[in-house]
């Protein structure tokens, strides 16, 4: 048992590590940016299956400003945890910037559990925030709304207040909850 505690406080100690050593690049121009096709094509892949599976973000995109989509995100955590992972900015459904997003929490939570979200920026002052800025704190700045099954059923573009709406899609794993509040959002090079 001891053994295990001290594993599972290990793989906990690593992600969090992991989820604070995102370190934004230098300023640079994102027309000079480097691409990385490969997450171009998972986060697209991603954007698909959620759109493929709730038919309401397909017709939130069409008045976003722009869609943050993070594929693939590991949490991992027994007292402590982390999270992290990358994703790309997509304008106009050209990829314009890449980012890491992470966190640590601590709290009643065990487990490990991966899944994916999109953050559908739907005003100039989101997309501004998080290119320009030192990156979005999920609970400081822009007012972000998580969309859930139901509440994406009456979701309809002629009433929406808030700059950002999130969709978390493809949860894997055993781990009690899931939540972005908290995590922080970064620019980096692919």
């Amino acid at each position: 048992m001891i053994r295990f505690v001290r594993c599972v406080l290990t793989v906990s100690a690593l992600a969090i590590t992991a989820a604070c050593s995102t370190t934004p690049p230098p300023e640079t121009s994102y027309g000079a940016a480097k691409s990385d096709p490969a997450m171009d094509r998972e986060a697209q892949a991603a954007l698909q299956n959620l759109y493929a599976s709730t038919p309401e973000a397909k017709r939130l995109a069409e008045a976003a400003k722009g869609i943050l989509v993070f594929p693939d995100v590991m949490k991992v955590g027994l007292l402590f945890g982390g999270q992290h992972g990358k994703g790309v900015l997509f304008e106009n459904g050209k990829p314009t910037g890449y980012y890491a997003t992470s966190a640590i929490s601590y709290g009643l939570q065990a487990g490990a559990q991966t899944f994916g979200y999109a953050m559908f920026l739907m005003s100039d002052f989101a997309v501004q925030e998080l290119k320009t800025g030192s990156g979005i704190e999920v609970g400081v700045g822009p007012s972000i709304v998580v969309v859930d099954q139901g509440a994406a059923k009456s979701l309809s573009t002629t009433d929406l207040q808030s700059d950002i709406y999130a969709f978390i899609f493809n949860q894997k794993g055993l781990m009690a909850g899931i939540g972005l509040q908290g995590s922080k959002i970064t620019r980096i090079d692919p």
